[in-house]
């Protein structure tokens, strides 16, 4: 089965074109060796994907028939993604919701002054 198929099957991206993407930009490995859309996957071969800004590593343990429900995805790939990878998107999570809370709007005049007053050097 082609790698970008095999991304789509197991639900690690929503359109097979987006996987497609993702292999011609490079951030899938497989073996550790970068691969194009149409490279094969076998039970066994150990794939590297980097989706927003994080390593995910799984292993192929059998190829599926098509796209597969959520639930059934466990039984064509093992997750063997370090803890450390996962733990800095939850970082990222919380970097984002740091800064600016999400539907706030523009920053109003008073955020602005806020700004500058904490930037000002005097």
């Amino acid at each position: 089965m082609r790698i970008d198929k095999y991304l789509w099957a197991t639900r690690y991206f929503k359109t097979r074109s987006i996987a497609t993407g993702a292999c011609k930009k490079g951030a899938i490995r497989v073996n550790d060796a970068i691969v194009k859309p149409a490279r094969d996957v076998y039970p066994g071969d150990l794939i590297d994907v980097r989706k927003n800004q994080i390593h995910y590593k799984l292993e192929v343990l059998d190829l599926p028939p098509s796209r597969v429900g959520a639930k059934l995805v466990d039984i064509y790939r093992k997750d063997v993604t370090p803890a450390e990878s996962l733990e800095t998107l939850s970082m990222l999570k919380y970097s984002k919701d740091y800064y600016r809370k999400r539907g706030t709007g523009r920053p109003t005049k008073k955020d602005r002054r806020d700004l500058e007053g904490f930037t000002e050097e005097e």
